[in-house]
């Protein structure tokens, strides 16, 4: 950031000080009275309404801009006679000041100096130069992102306004998009374009003439009744199923190449065939579809992914067909073959996804210098196991689809890990899903990592998030609130913005909540279960009677339970 912001805020909070000195001296002797430690943004709060009402002062007070001040404070880090703050003017932004709570006067502090003094929490004393510092900005610093708060999670739109944007200045930045569509294929076989298109202007003058030729076609005429002609001109397979769907697609490339549009652009690039192999990674748990739900680390996220790939199925299916191919798409759930299963298929290799015709759960066993793991383990406990596992992953997974997929999709902390080492390795775009990051579950579970290690070794999953979040091409969340939170809280992922584990690293630039990987996917709901109350009569009122035994009976057994 640069000195000049950090100067505004300390000007500001050194003028709101100076406003009303005398009361705010009694608020911040109350801060330093209750000893070091951390105050949240409600107990600074709490501290001042109870400053304005015992010593009487002014109600001015909650309407001046210190107030302000508070109310955008995340924290405050309490090391008598100083107090540190953490203020957060709006979602994915901070800067960092400190009080001499005798002197009432004000410094910024750097990210880095900033956790320096908290850690001082922990050791007594700061770490010096000599603790590692953890920096991911310089590799993402020259990559575009927006810089509005209510741009957060439309990375997707950003990219393709600010692609089309530079296209419109520069015709010579359409070569990349004229590059890919000449070597785009799937299993060997071109797509798209073949050799004969070598430039843009020729491909626009193809594209033209295609363009007349298809007019004078029927709109249902089957793309295998003109493919000859077609790729006389220059286009391959992938273009559409029937004449109309060809003639859509031809006509975006043409104004894309005339005056780029980023719908235009979001449109067309939507339509190519690109995904038809795809892995999603769910290590942790047992992944089963009967007889799992409620066994430990086992839940939601079981659910959440077996719906997502047979929606996932149909979607491929009805892309495939519309874009004129015959392929086959293949979809791989990678989880934990665990020997003994009890009672679950979980010891079984592949087990094929009920309700598709193409996706499959391969099971992998967590492999050690001693042999196989056969017993379940806790999902906290698998991070010494990850790294065999992605490689024995990636050759199952190579046998299984015979060659790499299109896309690697990780799961929860765990997952994600293994889908950026497998991504790495195969050279394949990675997406991340967190579904529930458990630094935001632990309150201070960064500062006092030590205090869990044993139990829920924190420090390892921290690494394993920040390395999966930098590493991930794109990142899929439910919600914005699930990346920057709201005006009063923290969000999932911009918790891991700055953050200490002291003794071990410091983050001074973890996550940028601003980069355009994220994207926010509202996951729907299946409206063969959900339906509205009105509809009276797809309610199961033949199960009323039991459920209520069930939920209301006196006995308690194990069918109960």
């Amino acid at each position: 950031m640069p000195t000049g912001r950090f100067e505004t805020m300390r000007e500001w909070v050194h003028d709101a000080i100076s406003a009303q000195r005398n009361e705010l001296l009694s608020l911040f002797s109350r801060y330093v009275a209750q000893g070091k430690g951390i105050l949240q943004s409600h107990q600074l709060i709490d501290e001042f309404l109870k400053t304005v009402k015992v010593d009487g002062t002014s109600e001015d007070l909650n309407k001046s801009p210190f107030m302000k001040v508070l109310q955008s404070a995340e924290e405050a880090i309490v090391l008598p006679p100083f107090v540190a703050t953490a203020i957060r003017p709006r979602p994915g932004v901070r800067e960092y000041v400190r009080v001499n709570v005798y002197e009432l006067s004000v410094d910024h502090l750097t990210v880095s100096e900033y956790l320096r003094f908290k850690e001082e929490l922990v050791n007594g004393h700061a770490n010096g130069n000599y603790l590692l510092e953890l920096d991911f900005e310089p590799f993402n610093a020259t990559f575009p992102r927006p810089t509005r708060s209510s741009s957060i999670g439309n990375g997707v739109q950003f990219l393709n306004r600010h692609l089309s944007s530079i296209m419109f200045r520069n015709k010579e930045s359409m070569e990349p998009l004229l590059e890919f569509l000449r070597n785009h294929k799937h299993d060997g076989r071109p797509m798209m374009l073949n050799d004969r298109i070598q430039n843009i202007p020729i491909l626009q003058g193809a594209l033209a003439r295609a363009e007349e030729f298809l007019s004078k076609l029927p709109l249902a005429t089957p793309f295998s009744e003109f493919e000859f002609e077609l790729q006389g001109l220059g286009f391959e397979r992938g273009w559409g199923d029937t004449a109309q769907k060809v003639s859509e697609m031809v006509h975006l490339l043409l104004d894309i190449l005339q005056a780029p549009d980023p719908s235009v652009l979001e449109t067309f690039l939507g339509m190519i065939p690109m995904v038809f192999n795809v892995v999603i990674l769910s290590p942790h748990g047992y992944f089963g579809q009967a007889n799992v739900l409620g066994l430990p680390d086992t839940g939601g996220q079981v659910v959440y992914i077996l719906d997502q790939v047979r929606a996932l199925e149909n979607e491929m299916l009805l892309r495939i067909q519309k874009q004129g191919l015959d392929v086959i798409p293949k979809i791989l759930i990678v989880t934990r073959l665990i020997p003994e299963a009890k009672g679950t298929t979980c010891n079984q290799r592949l087990e094929k996804v009920s309700g598709t015709e193409h996706a499959h759960i391969l099971r992998i066993p967590f492999r050690t210098e001693k042999g196989i793991l056969r017993k379940w383990i806790s999902r906290f406990d698998v991070w010494p196991y990850l790294e065999t596992f992605a490689e024995d992953a990636s050759n199952e997974i190579s046998a299984e689809l015979q060659g790499v997929p299109n896309l690697i999709i990780g799961n929860y902390s765990d997952g994600n890990l293994v889908a950026s080492l497998l991504a790495s390795k195969l050279g394949v775009i990675q997406c991340n899903i967190a579904h529930a990051l458990e630094k935001t579950k632990y309150p201070e579970s960064d500062i006092y990592w030590r205090n869990h290690e044993d139990k829920y070794h924190f420090s390892s999953q921290f690494t394993a998030d920040l390395i999966a979040m930098n590493n991930a091409d794109f990142i899929i969340t439910s919600t914005y609130q699930e990346i920057a939170g709201s005006k009063n809280n923290v969000g999932q992922y911009e918790s891991h913005t700055a953050f200490t584990l002291p003794g071990l690293y410091r983050v001074v630039h973890g996550i940028d909540v601003f980069d355009p990987k994220f994207n926010i996917v509202s996951p729907g709901a299946d409206m063969t279960i959900y339906f509205p109350y009105s509809d009276k009569e797809r309610r199961l009122t033949a199960l009323h009677e039991s459920i209520e035994e069930l939920l209301f009976s006196a006995e308690q057994n194990d069918e109960h339970v």
